[in-house]
C-alpha cells in the first residue's frame, strides 16, 4: 500500500498548511550542537559566565503579568510570542502561543506569571518600540503532597505532563541578559514568595542548564541539574527506501514482513483526519483505542485529560498541526496515531491499538510505518519520538536526544 503525496484512501494532509521561512537544516544543525549564523559559540559563553563578578544588574524593561492581570500574559502577548519563539534558539512546538495557552487553559493549576523582556536598542528612529527579547511563562503552584509539601514553586507552564520540550522564550543572543532580570526580579519585593523554580524538560541545546545555573549560584541560590529524559529522534532522507536502508537490517525486515502480511491476507486501509466535521468521531475513536492498549494508559486518560485532548486536538487541527491517522483493518479500525507536524519535524505524541480483535497483525507497528512513508511523502525531515526511552523507538531508528532538568531552590548553596 504505497504512500503518496496525494490523498491516501481518502486522508491526506491538509494543502493549505504554512510552509515556514526559516530553513529546518537550521534547527537540525542546533539539534546536532553545532552554531548556526548568528549564534554564539557555547564555548565563548560559558567562558563569560565562570568570572567571579558580581551579578550584573538587570538591563532590560521588565512586564510583569501577574494573576490580577486582565486580560492575561497570553492575551496580552498572542501577537508577539510566536514570532519570539522563531527567533529563539529552540523554536518548539511546545512552546508555540497555541500550546501554551490550551494547556494553561485546561491543566493549569495555581496563578500564572508571565514575564515580558524588552530591549531598548538604539534606533534611529526614537518613537520605536523596544523589542521583545524573552517570555518566561511560569504559573505559582502550591504542593500539598510529597517532598515539596507546602512549598511553593514556580513551574514553567506545560510543567510536567503532556509537554516533550519547555523552556524561556528568549531571542539568541539575549539569554544571559534576560536570566539576569529574572534573578532580579525574583529577588525583588514584585516577584511572590517561591521556595524553588522547577525549569523541566529542557531541550539539549538550552542555556537554562548551561549557563543559568551558575549565574544564579552566583547570587548565592542552590541549584541542580539533571538529565530528566531522552527523546528518540531520527532524521529522514526523501525516500522511504533510503529510510529503511539505514536502520537495523533485522529491524527493517521485520517493519516489511508485518505490512506485507497485513496487506496481503486483509483489506488495510490508512487515513488521515483533516476536517473539524470528522474530529469529534474520530477522537472519540482514538481515546477508545489509546485506553485500550495498555493499563497505563487507561488510567493517564481522566476525564480531565480526556477534555485537553479533545480541545487541543480541535486547536491544534484549526492551526494545520494536527496529524490524526488510523489503521484500519477489514473495515475496523485497529490503530491510531496523534502527531503534530511542526516545521519539516513530525512528533508523535501519542498512540494506541486494539489489543483483542487484531493484536496479531501489530497493528500498531503497521501504522508507525505508514506514517513515517507518509511523512517522507510529505518532506518531513525528523521523525521526533519524543520523551521516554520504548524498544519500539530505537527499532525505527531512534537516536536519543537529552531531555534536561534545571531546579532552582530558595535557599544558600
Amino acid at each position: 500500500m504505497p504512500i503518496t503525496t496525494a490523498p491516501v484512501s481518502g486522508g491526506g494532509a491538509p494543502e493549505d498548511i504554512a510552509t515556514p521561512e526559516d530553513s529546518v537544516l537550521t534547527r537540525h544543525r542546533r539539534h546536532d550542537g553545532l552554531d548556526t549564523d548568528g549564534m554564539a559559540a557555547l564555548s565563548e559563553i560559558f567562558a563569560e559566565e565562570a568570572g567571579p563578578e558580581a551579578v550584573p544588574p538587570c538591563t532590560l524593561e521588565v512586564k510583569i503579568y501577574g494573576p490580577k492581570t486582565y486580560p492575561n500574559g497570553f492575551s496580552r502577548l498572542a501577537a508577539e510570542w510566536n514570532d519570539l519563539l522563531a527567533r529563539s534558539r529552540y523554536d518548539s512546538f511546545f512552546l508555540t502561543h497555541e500550546w501554551q495557552s490550551v494547556w494553561w487553559q485546561e491543566l493549569g493549576n495555581g496563578d500564572l506569571w508571565i514575564l515580558a523582556f524588552y530591549a531598548d536598542a538604539c534606533r534611529e528612529d526614537d518613537a520605536a518600540a523596544p523589542e521583545l527579547v524573552g517570555i518566561a511563562p511560569f504559573f505559582l503552584h502550591e504542593h500539598k503532597r510529597r517532598k515539596w509539601a507546602g512549598k511553593r514553586s514556580l513551574q514553567l507552564v506545560g510543567c510536567v505532563e503532556v509537554s516533550d520540550f519547555l523552556d524561556m522564550l528568549i531571542a539568541v543572543g539575549w539569554e544571559r541578559s534576560v536570566y539576569y532580570c529574572l534573578l532580579s526580579w525574583l529577588q525583588s519585593e514584585d516577584a511572590p514568595a517561591w521556595d524553588y523554580i522547577d525549569l523541566c524538560n529542557l531541550p539539549e541545546e538550552s542555556l537554562s542548564y548551561r549557563v543559568l545555573p551558575s549565574i544564579f549560584e552566583r547570587a548565592g541560590l542552590r541549584v541542580e541539574v539533571s538529565q530528566e529524559d531522552v527523546a528518540p529522534h531520527v532524521h529522514l532522507p526523501p525516500r522511504y527506501e533510503s529510510y529503511l536502508g539505514q536502520i537495523d537490517k533485522k529491524q527493517r525486515h521485520e517493519i516489511r514482513r508485518k505490512q506485507r502480511r497485513a496487506e496481503r491476507e486483509l483489506a488495510v486501509d490508512f487515513k488521515l483526519v483533516q476536517s473539524m466535521d470528522e474530529l469529534q468521531e474520530a477522537m472519540d475513536a482514538f481515546l477508545r483505542l489509546q485506553r485500550m492498549s495498555r493499563p497505563d494508559k487507561e488510567s493517564f486518560m481522566t476525564s480531565q485529560m480526556e477534555r485537553f485532548f479533545r480541545i487541543m486536538a480541535g486547536r491544534m487541527l484549526e492551526a494545520g498541526r494536527l496529524h490524526l491517522s488510523f489503521l484500519s483493518l477489514n473495515g475496523e479500525r485497529a490503530a491510531a496515531l496523534m502527531a503534530f507536524e511542526y516545521k519539516k519535524e513530525l512528533l508523535l505524541y501519542n498512540s494506541g491499538y486494539d489489543t483483542e480483535r487484531w493484536a496479531g497483525y501489530s497493528p500498531g507497528w503497521v501504522l508507525l510505518g505508514y506514517v513515517i512513508q507518509h511523512a517522507i511523502a510529505r518532506g518531513i525531515e525528523v521523525f521526533d519520538f519524543l520523551q521516554g526511552d520504548e524498544e519500539y523507538k530505537y527499532r525505527f531508528g531512534g537516536h536519543d536526544y537529552k531531555v534536561m532538568r534545571t531546579l532552582i531552590v530558595n535557599e544558600p548553596a
